[in-house]
């Protein structure tokens, strides 16, 4: 199986670090997103995996191998980095006949993956004419055109409308059901959240998170339960007799921090309180995310007094 492997990877331009001796892996059967602010190196990252770019120090491989040395590499890797990457003047088909062209595909792929990518109905047409969104979708399909093993995306769900996140999210998973390596950038924590296993997470070079979602979700964000009940007192005690304290909100309900809903549920079941409503209030990958990339954010907007 294909992974993506990083390795004590380095890149400087002048004087300024991109990239900061950065390891890790992408691995087989799992999407992968790869996050961090502006700034934080994903995008010279994978232009080091796709050798657009040369490292100072360290290794990129895709199966072992530096994508240079690859032979046809469209059948061993997928990416899209630049939506604008087609020429203007070429319609949508000749772009992927070209390509399909230069590493040996057949050329009944082109049509393939014109329809898996819902842009079938416009391949005649020029690229210049497209939307942001048609051109992501070509981007796409350019990516799918060899059936490769692994694939990179850089913000595919940029200019989609919702039927178009939608899509790529069910496309991500497909893909990743497949046995495939997919690694994903993207600023949008709802859409990573609702497609990503695993999370790889910069800050200004450096690697800060190597791990799958949920872990990276609990390390951050402490668990707590919602509890609605007619006898406030009651649910106070229960909680107060294991070391819990629920606290009021204004529009009826309490929450119990730093606590599971099956804990929860069993002491007030086992106290006798009456409840409404016992839900697990989980944390959120945006609140995960915020709070590990605090400090790394390069540019932060001051909030305003009112």
């Amino acid at each position: 199986m294909t992974s993506i492997d990083v390795r004590n990877l380095t890149k400087e331009y002048g004087t300024r670090r991109a990239v900061d001796d950065l390891t890790f892996t992408v691995r087989p059967g799992r999407a992968t997103g790869f996050l961090g602010p502006n700034g934080a190196g994903k995008s010279t990252t994978m232009r080091l995996v796709l050798g657009l770019d040369r490292p100072t120090s360290g290794t990129a491989t895709v199966g072992g191998h530096p994508y240079r040395t690859l032979a046809e590499p469209l059948r061993h890797v997928g990416a899209l980095l630049d939506s604008d990457s087609a020429h203007g003047s070429r319609t949508a088909r000749d772009h992927l006949r070209v390509l399909a062209a230069s590493n040996r595909i057949a050329a009944r792929r082109v049509d393939e993956v014109l329809e898996e990518t819902g842009i079938a109905a416009v391949a005649r047409r020029r690229v210049g004419t497209y939307s942001l969104g048609m051109r992501q979708r070509l981007g796409i399909a350019a990516a799918l055109l060899g059936d490769p093993e692994a694939v990179m995306l850089d913000e595919p769900a940029n200019g989609l409308d919702p039927e178009g996140i939608v899509w790529i999210r069910e496309l991500l998973r497909r893909l990743a059901a497949q046995g495939r390596t997919v690694l994903v950038s993207s600023h949008l924590m709802n859409e990573t959240a609702s497609f990503a296993d695993h999370l790889v997470v910069l800050g200004r070079g450096r690697l800060l998170a190597d791990l799958p979602m949920r872990d990276f979700i609990d390390a951050r964000v402490q668990p707590r339960v919602r509890v609605r009940t007619p006898d406030a007192a009651a649910l106070r005690a229960a909680v107060a007799r294991h070391g819990h304290e629920a606290v009021e909100h204004g529009d009826g309900y309490w929450t119990v921090h730093h606590a599971r809903v099956e804990d929860v549920g069993r002491l007030l079941s086992d106290a006798g309180v009456p409840v409404l409503e016992l839900t697990a209030d989980t944390g959120t990958l945006e609140q995960a995310y915020l709070d590990l990339t605090a400090t790394e954010t390069e540019f932060t907007a001051q909030p305003q007094e009112a």
